[in-house]
């Protein structure tokens, strides 16, 4: 599976614009919108790369069925995912499934996408959501995001 470590965490907020102003003042973090990944889910994404962070807000008028209302009227803001990078998602997916864990959840992009909408950065990228909250108190996500060759120059 190559487990590469920690991607990025992904914090439910109440008010994406107040909570990137304060990761970019507290830590100098660089936020792109990700709503096109979101919106299917009554949510407003934005992803800072440099600080390994994802911002999830519900949409306006989506407060209530939102995927994070529920965690976040249970729980309030904080951290509801972490990433962890991996070389190979299928053989991650794998030994998430043989250790008893679902995926409840699955993203691969295709090159266009990943042109279109992440600016070319990246030559692969894949997510698989494991259904892990009850039992880690977080959901854990397998990330494979290969950097383009031309970006790690």
């Amino acid at each position: 599976m190559g487990l590469k470590g920690v991607n990025r965490i992904m914090i439910a907020v109440h008010d994406l614009e107040r909570s990137k102003k304060l990761y970019e003042e507290l830590l100098g973090a660089t936020f792109l919108d990700a709503n096109w990944t979101g919106e299917p889910f009554g949510i407003h994404v934005a992803i800072a790369w440099d600080a390994g962070i994802e911002l999830c807000a519900p949409m306006p008028g989506r407060e209530r069925d939102s995927v994070i209302s529920g965690f976040l009227a249970t729980r309030g803001e904080g951290i509801m995912s972490v990433f962890f990078g991996v070389s190979d998602g299928e053989a991650a997916l794998e030994r998430s499934a043989a250790a008893g864990y679902t995926c409840s959840h699955t993203l691969d992009y295709t090159q266009a996408e990943i042109d279109e909408h992440l600016g070319g950065l990246f030559s692969r990228y894949q997510e698989f959501n494991i259904d892990t909250g009850q039992r880690c108190g977080f959901a854990v996500s397998l990330a494979r995001i290969e950097e383009k060759a031309s970006q790690m120059a």
